[in-house]
């Protein structure tokens, strides 16, 4: 049913954007609280990375089991379920009492909010006529940007009037309203063409993600050799390699595959997404920040979240300049700037003496570097690389490619602050390692395309769209 009342469809928006950027918040504004929440609890870093990495996976398998589910049962219905999944997920964090319980709850958490995004981009293609829909779509797409920018600040200010807890109880009467307003103006709409879901492939996927982030997590990188002959180590990295081959002898098999693996065929195509998975675990990264600047300046932790404003202000000035760079000179620059600027900021947070100056210097260069590789760069190869046909599945890709980035950094960064004794020394050479890996994707950023190439590009897929709808007129 097209909507064709502007007000109406506002309304509907606003629902969506609200209920989309709730999910996305519950990412970024966590890592002011970890230290609060690792006092709490007794754990070590190791332990404490993830209250991050449970909430992304279950992000990661919410998303296509949710979108799966709305097709089958209706959006609305759907919609409402997502909603009070995050609701209750929130509500067990917040009166968890021992941490397992809060990691069950950031799971359920993270499963309610990765089927959030893609119902409302499907609400706004069953809703919103052809015209409309790239800029609401476009609006609910820059929510995760707005979520990281504004996370850590906004957990900040709650921190500074009330304690950690809260972070997670003001979701209740937010989704009490969602909940509410969804009932009266989602549409109970169903796809028209119904498709197997990839249940194995679902499975698959889900098992070879936590045995891989299981085994990272465990590794002791001070003594990496002994670790890996540990059945929490390399058992568990070995199940995940054995995991792998059987994920894409399923995803070839069934009709409606979780990942389209003819995705990865161009060289273009196969680079974005790695620079998606570099991004998340960079992104991961920052969540830790916070715990850093606790352990280095002995601040609060709304203090520590506060410390985070240049990152965001830089990311703010440095993100429409890197769209503008985009259409004078191309992704390449862009995206090879971004990394090297990236690594730079990364590197010196691990090799420097941690002060206020070097600090502010290092996260000026972080911030910069991730506004320049994060979102529009890496979206913007992947419309002129895919077909038409193909578009959708390609920036799902893109997605899934960018949470197990997440998923890796979060169980990485654990993995490296534990090993060397927590702290200042620990969080510092997690840093430093997280900069020497951006820094190693200096060379794949020089395989992407110059500028005249991706205009051929461009030009070559509008004749090909060109041709096949005039084909497919006669």
């Amino acid at each position: 049913m097209i909507l064709t009342d502007a007000r109406t469809r506002n309304r509907l928006l606003l629902v969506l954007f609200v209920g989309v950027l709730m999910g996305a918040l519950d990412i970024a504004i966590v890592g002011p609280a970890l230290p609060a929440i690792r006092a709490a609890f007794a754990v070590d870093d190791r332990l404490l990375a993830w209250v991050f990495t449970t909430y992304v996976l279950g992000n990661l398998v919410g998303t296509p089991l949710m979108a799966k589910l709305s097709d089958q049962f209706g959006r609305r219905s759907i919609y409402v379920l997502d909603v009070a999944l995050f609701a209750a997920g929130s509500l067990a964090v917040a009166l968890s009492p021992t941490f397992g319980v809060l990691l069950l709850g950031r799971t359920i958490q993270g499963l309610g909010a990765g089927g959030i995004f893609p119902v409302a981009s499907a609400v706004i293609g069953d809703t919103f006529p052809v015209e409309k829909r790239g800029s609401a779509l476009g609006m609910i797409g820059a929510v995760f940007g707005v979520a990281f920018l504004i996370g850590p600040i906004l957990g900040g200010v709650i921190l500074l009037l009330l304690d950690w807890h809260w972070l997670f109880l003001v979701n209740l009467p937010i989704a009490a309203a969602l909940i509410v307003a969804a009932m009266r103006l989602l549409p109970t709409a169903r796809a028209a063409q119904r498709r197997p879901f990839d249940w194995a492939g679902l499975a698959v996927l889900t098992a070879l993600l936590t045995a891989m982030v299981y085994g990272l997590n465990q590794l002791d990188t001070a003594h990496v050799r002994a670790s890996l002959v540990t059945w929490e180590v390399g058992g568990a990295l070995l199940a995940a390699a054995a995991l792998t081959p059987l994920f894409i002898a399923v995803e070839r098999r069934v009709p409606d595959p979780l990942l389209h693996l003819s995705l990865f065929t161009r060289r273009q195509m196969t680079l974005v997404n790695l620079f998606a998975a570099l991004a998340g675990f960079a992104e991961a990264a920052i969540v830790f920040v916070p715990a850093l600047l606790v352990a280095a300046f002995g601040v609060a932790e709304s203090t520590a979240s506060f410390m985070l404003l240049p990152v965001v202000l830089v990311m703010a000035v440095g993100s429409p300049l890197a769209g503008r760079t985009l259409d004078r000179a191309g992704s390449r620059l862009v995206v090879l700037t971004g990394t090297a600027v990236l690594a730079v900021g990364l590197l010196l947070v691990g090799a420097l003496p941690v002060s206020v100056l070097t600090f502010y210097l290092s996260a000026a260069l972080v911030g910069w570097g991730l506004s320049w590789l994060l979102g529009a760069p890496l979206r913007y190869i992947m419309l002129n690389e895919a077909p038409r046909p193909q578009r959708a599945a390609a920036q799902a890709a893109l997605a899934l490619s960018t949470r197990v980035g997440q998923l890796v950094g979060g169980a990485v960064v654990g993995a490296m602050a534990a090993s060397f004794g927590g702290g200042v020394a620990g969080y510092q050479r997690a840093f430093l390692m997280v900069g020497v890996a951006v820094l190693l994707f200096i060379l794949p950023a020089l395989n992407l395309k110059r500028r005249a190439e991706e205009l051929a590009t461009v030009r070559r897929n509008e004749q090909q769209e060109a041709l096949r709808g005039a084909v497919q007129q006669h």
